[in-house]
């Protein structure tokens, strides 16, 4: 069990078999429960096509939300378990995301699928069929940089439940005004780029941009319940 970088390590780590190959879950329950019990929710994130849950914004999540009653699930898709350098087809990461839902639900909470670029695209892609409660997309890749008319727009419209997108103001896959209206909000991370991280000239530092994420998703997250 290996401490993140925000000093916490999760309680239990589990691997779950799917038919993409074993997928891994390292949970975070909610402070003074258990990831079984009383816990209000459980939202579980997956990671992008080019790094794993070490990312900043999906640790900042890990940290900071289980003082509010969420319990986080960091999830690791097959191909990140097995070692490999490339993410396989979107097909194949949402195959591996079914696979490994049970055990998610199996924790009791209503489960809110997240995940960040790629991660967020499966849990929008799967979102209704799976019966999760909502849908948390952070970085949402709207399109490839300097490709705005290769829109992914449709994958976010058609979650079929409440849906939150979080967006760094200078993300090259998408910033927030290129956004179409939807059902669904939005919240901007002000200088963020599509892993968050803000640059050193800019008025708000990294800490406080990962608080701005953080608190954003808190509050979206309360009125859910």
């Amino acid at each position: 069990m290996s401490t993140t970088e925000t000093g916490r390590r999760p309680e239990a780590v589990e691997t779950v078999d799917t038919d993409a190959g074993p997928a891994r879950i390292s949970w975070f329950p909610a402070t003074g429960t258990t990831k079984a019990r009383s816990a209000r929710l459980v939202l579980a994130l997956g990671h992008g096509a080019g790094g794993g849950i070490e990312a900043r914004d999906l640790q900042a999540l890990a940290a900071g939300l289980p003082a509010h009653g969420v319990t986080v699930a960091l999830v690791e898709q097959p191909w990140r378990v097995a070692g490999k350098r490339l993410a396989p087809a979107p097909k194949t990461l949402d195959t591996g995301w079914r696979g490994l839902w049970p055990a998610l639900a199996a924790a009791g909470p209503p489960v809110v699928a997240g995940g960040r670029s790629a991660g967020a695209r499966v849990a929008c892609r799967t979102a209704a069929e799976l019966g999760a409660r909502a849908v948390l997309a952070l970085g949402f890749p709207l399109h490839p940089p300097g490709r705005p008319e290769k829109s992914r727009a449709d994958e976010l419209l058609g979650t079929g439940v409440p849906t939150l997108v979080v967006q760094g103001g200078r993300d090259p896959f998408g910033r927030p005004a290129e956004f179409p209206p939807g059902d669904y909000e939005i919240a901007e991370v002000p200088y963020g780029d599509h892993g968050f991280a803000v640059p050193k000239k800019a008025g708000p530092g990294q800490g406080e941009a990962m608080g701005v994420l953080t608190a954003a998703v808190t509050g979206w997250l309360a009125a859910l319940v």
